[in-house]
């Protein structure tokens, strides 16, 4: 199935309050061209090095989301470019990135990552951990960036009731902080959740962008040309 085919079939799947974003990380240029003749304009990368030169040759109207592990010392590469960071999972990343903001006079949106899989690897914040970060006055004092919502990733297992247990566990999450954080906010509306083997049970647990790549692109990895 062609790249165009596999946008198509999955955006005729979707509600409409669903956006898809393209996880686009180890593919070429042409491959994304691809992605974007045929509509797709939201794109997900995992690493700074390979998004920057990507979000320079590709057309400028593409969102690009950073969905990866980022390091402190890589946000101002992206800062020029990034639509939003949904991989947010400390305090010390939040005041770096509303500094890079800053000093391109942007406000850039951001996604809380919870950490709710049985994998210790996978990254994250508890409940507790976030709940420290938003009642910091630190926080309070951040101008430049936007908590839109939250992020998080399953189980990886085919334990379906684990998935879906999961997705339900960071929809709480978003519940809880939309309530006692962001009641005033009308950019906290997104939970970000579900990969392409997951995404339907995400999608029916709360999901409002779903992260598919190897759905779209195959399951062929590229080479990382842009280390």
């Amino acid at each position: 199935m062609s790249i165009a085919s596999a946008i198509q079939d999955i955006k005729s799947s979707l509600p409409a309050h669903v956006q898809l974003v393209a996880v686009s990380k180890f593919n070429p240029i042409e491959a994304l061209q691809e992605a974007y003749d045929a509509g797709q304009r939201l794109f997900g990368e995992s690493q700074a090095q390979e998004m920057v030169p990507k979000a320079q040759q590709l057309p400028d109207d593409i969102k690009w989301h950073f969905i990866g592990h980022l390091q402190t010392n890589k946000v101002k590469y992206i800062a020029p470019y990034v639509a939003c960071i949904e991989s947010v999972d400390s305090l010390k990343l939040l005041v770096e990135i509303n500094k890079q903001a800053l000093k391109n006079n942007r406000i850039i949106p951001c996604l809380l990552q919870f950490h709710v899989a049985q994998e210790e690897t996978k990254s994250g914040l508890t409940k507790e951990e976030c709940e420290d970060i938003l009642s910091s006055e630190e926080f309070v004092n951040l101008r430049n960036i936007r908590i839109d919502g939250v992020m998080g990733m399953a189980s990886n297992t085919d334990d379906e009731a684990r998935i879906r247990a999961d997705f339900a566990e960071i929809t709480r999450l978003f519940v809880y902080f939309k309530l006692h954080y962001f009641a005033a906010s009308e950019h906290f509306k997104h939970i970000s959740m579900g990969m392409t083997h997951d995404y339907p049970i995400a999608i029916k647990e709360g999901a409002t962008l779903v992260r598919v790549g190897s759905g779209i692109f195959g399951e062929r990895m590229y080479q990382n040309r842009y280390k």
